[in-house]
């Protein structure tokens, strides 16, 4: 049979967990039990998760769910054979990481049914370091946007539709172009993850009387209670947010917004997916030559590495970053480590670098 969230609760709140999943498959006999432990746990955890929790609980579960509904497997609950089976389907398709994300998120939905947890056995456990010695532990890093890369960026101000218009003669920047450099210029200062630099707000910024700036971060990824943090802003970036904000006529709301067909600015929020989006496009308009494209974390890892070489401390750049831990501030700037470490002088020394 198919379970639909619809069939839980008339409206599942924002915020929940288990109720934004659709169940596919069969479910074991004592069901209506199982419903009112998903509604109760949905009615404690709404406004618990951030959103992305919410909708990668939900993907991850539908996968899941499908699975065994195709391979006639219980689902709930699910047998740590069953979950062993299902990670090994998947570790032939999917990353280590995804594979270990789909593990977390088959735990989130037992505990949520008060249900003994199958990701606890040993044999699931040993499953993962399995997938772990096959495709290694390491995850791809973003293509970084260092300050030069940014610069050639900043100095084009814009897209294609740019350089088309420059072609024939109007000289008026179009306000994709200022949104487009504001939100650059931004994401370098602050560091800040894509899902964060599009829920930032006008009434959070603060000019210094030196011509820089700070903005509230709200809530961040590392920020899940939400107390905030204060990013600084360079007086030249500041110089670009308040072109686009006077130039788009914007007093309050979200500080980077999606256009409208007309060229005028909505009343929503920029989408997270489109930071990366901004950043590509506006990358090929500057004609960098990048290895990889950029994604939504390259500015993020490119003023990492800028940190690391003008020889900031560790701690330093977790702080700048909203780390709390120096696991990945540290792989962002491993290369440059390298380049700087003992083997480096010892050939140095030898007169071989």
């Amino acid at each position: 049979m198919t379970l639909d969230a619809a069939d839980l609760a008339p409206e599942p709140p924002r915020g929940s967990t288990i109720l934004a999943v659709s169940f596919a498959g069969a479910l074991p006999p004592g069901l209506e039990v199982l419903v009112e432990r998903l509604e109760q746990h949905a009615r404690a955890a709404r406004g618990a998760f951030a959103d992305n929790t919410v909708r990668a609980l939900a993907a991850d579960s539908r996968v899941f769910a499908e699975w065994c509904r195709e391979n006639g497997r219980e689902m709930l609950p699910a047998s740590p054979e069953t979950v062993v089976a299902f990670i090994d389907a998947q570790a032939e398709l999917k990353s280590r990481a995804t594979v270990e994300r789909y593990r977390s998120s088959i735990a989130a939905l037992h505990r949520a049914a008060v249900l003994p947890n199958p990701c606890d056995d040993e044999v699931v456990r040993l499953a993962i370091k399995r997938i772990s010695r096959a495709k290694g532990r390491r995850q791809k890093q973003a293509e970084p946007l260092n300050r030069p890369s940014v610069e050639r960026m900043l100095a084009v101000k814009a897209t294609e539709r740019l350089h088309r218009r420059v072609a024939e003669g109007e000289r008026e920047v179009p306000l994709i172009a200022l949104r487009n450099a504001a939100l650059i210029a931004v994401a370098y200062d602050t560091l800040l993850r894509r899902s964060e630099l599009v829920s930032l707000y006008i009434g959070d910024l603060q000019r210094g009387a030196d011509g820089s700036g700070t903005v509230l971060v709200r809530r961040s990824k590392a920020d899940q209670e939400g107390e905030g943090a204060i990013k600084y802003l360079a007086p030249d970036t500041m110089t670009r947010v308040e072109a686009w904000l006077a130039t788009a006529r914007l007093e309050s709301g979200p500080l980077f917004r999606p256009l409208t067909k007309g060229g005028r600015p909505g009343r929503a929020a920029l989408g997270g997916a489109e930071v990366a989006r901004v950043f590509r496009e506006v990358a090929a308009a500057a004609g960098l030559k990048l290895p990889r494209l950029p994604s939504g974390h390259s500015t993020r890892v490119g003023a990492t590495q800028d940190m690391f070489a003008a020889g900031f401390e560790l701690l330093e750049v977790m702080q700048a970053g909203s780390w709390k831990t120096p696991a990945m501030p540290a792989r962002y700037g491993e290369r440059l480590r390298a380049q700087r470490g003992a083997a480096r002088k010892l050939a140095t020394l030898q007169n071989r670098a």
